[in-house]
């Protein structure tokens, strides 16, 4: 009898503790659901009778004023559910409205975004969302609810309940089918963790499938393209410009110098031989410096430890010429195209340089690693942060050069720190 009780009691805990895990891993998706279903609902009513009512308003004038303001809004709503689908789930919907000149009158933005077809695509949105769309932001919610009510039913509801009443498929008349029903809610709470978050993704895949159209994903693609066309252009030329001038005046200055030494070296060598001896042991200095600079200039081109060993023992090399303590941890199982371990590595050296001069840090980690077709580096350090990517920042070079291989950049720098910059690029490794 006690060993069967122990029995009990411990199937009763292993249920508690699977019971609270599966609560963890859906409560999120499920409060996700139920505020998008709370907020999407009256939203897209509102934005929906704002916008068909303006738009009728315009042939008497009343229109052309509002009409603006209210597509204006439904803009911002719209993409607010794009921000929310990229965020929660990874699907990605485009944005693609055509720009309205700055200092239109009313008349020119009004028929301006009239004409726009992403403009009717949001107003065919609307009411998908209304009515789909808050069916399957609710259900993600409601399923982990509907669950904790067979719990609720099983735990004795059932005695308050109407008679007749079912749950799910089970006739709730007494303590047996009441616990019944809470069996059928912990089969439910069971698949909760997997049926919610699908049903969340499936609420934005729909959205996606109304507001994202393919000519709008290729006006976002080309509109990037050309802009990172046109930062590699100007970078490139300002490397140019940058390597002319170290050449310029380091090396090529103190080459000439060390050949005008040489000269005076000629004349000296019988007349003045001890001045002469002085001359060729500044002109062998010289000569070292030169090469010391020449080799500094061919590592900004492209270092050699980068052609030689990757991009892994490349960032290792560059952090142990930091003042920083600096910890490198790299799990990369091959290696990249040499453009992109030279944008990477680059990457990282600004980014090192900025956190050495003006975080205030004394550790800082790095992190390098391959995943899903994407290099990914994580530079974290313990300053003061503060960092952001802006006009004349150095992360703002930084995302410009990964920009021209399609990678992205995030900046995560509270103040008072830490700092964590993430570097993703879309690559292949040999």
């Amino acid at each position: 009898m006690t060993t069967e009780t122990k029995s009990g009691d411990g199937e009763g805990t292993r249920l508690r503790g699977v019971g609270a895990a599966a609560l963890r891993s859906v409560g999120p998706a499920a409060l996700r659901g139920l505020g998008l279903a709370l907020v999407a609902l009256p939203g897209a009513v509102l934005c929906f009778v704002l916008s068909v009512v303006s738009i009728a308003l315009i042939p008497v004038g009343v229109g052309i004023v509002t009409t603006p303001w209210v597509l204006t809004g439904v803009r911002a709503f719209a993409d607010w559910r794009r921000v929310l689908a990229a965020e929660w789930c990874g699907v990605r919907i485009p944005s693609a409205y055509r720009p309205i000149p700055k200092g239109a009158n009313p008349w020119t933005r009004t028929f301006g975004m009239l004409r726009d077809p992403a403009t009717w695509r949001d107003l065919r949105w609307l009411p998908v969302d209304m009515t789909a769309g808050f069916l399957t932001a609710l259900l993600s919610a409601a399923l982990l609810f509907y669950a904790l009510e067979g719990f609720t039913v099983a735990a004795g509801l059932w005695r308050v309940l109407p008679g007749g009443y079912w749950y799910g498929f089970v006739h709730v008349t007494g303590q047996g089918s009441a616990l019944a029903a809470g069996a059928l809610g912990l089969v439910l709470l069971f698949f909760a963790p997997s049926l919610t978050p699908r049903l969340l993704h499936a609420h934005f895949r729909l959205t996606r499938a109304v507001l994202a159209s393919d000519q709008g994903e290729l006006s976002e693609r080309v509109r990037v393209l050309t802009e990172t066309r046109r930062d590699a252009v100007d970078t490139s030329a300002a490397e140019l410009r940058r390597i002319e001038r170290d050449l310029h005046d380091g090396a090529q200055a103190r080459l000439v110098a060390m050949g005008m030494d040489l000269g005076t070296i000629e004349v000296l060598v019988e007349k003045d031989p001890e001045q002469a001896k002085r001359l060729l042991a500044q002109a062998r200095q010289s000569s070292a410096e030169a090469l010391t600079e020449l080799r500094e200039l061919v590592r900004g081109i492209h270092p050699p430890v980068l052609a030689e060993r990757g991009l892994g023992d490349a960032v290792r090399a560059l952090a142990l010429r930091l003042p920083v303590a600096t910890e490198v941890n790299v799990e990369l199982p091959g290696r990249a195209d040499a453009p992109v371990e030279s944008a990477a590595y680059f990457a990282v050296s600004e980014v090192l340089t900025n956190a050495v001069k003006h975080s205030g840090a004394d550790r800082i980690w790095v992190d390098l690693h391959h995943t899903d077709d994407m290099l990914r580096i994580s530079l974290t350090d313990n300053g003061r942060g503060g960092a952001a990517i802006g006009a004349g920042s150095g992360l703002a070079g930084v995302e410009r050069r990964l920009g021209t291989f399609d990678g992205v950049l995030a900046v995560s720098s509270p103040a008072g720190g830490p700092t964590m910059v993430t570097m993703e690029i879309p690559c292949a490794l040999s």
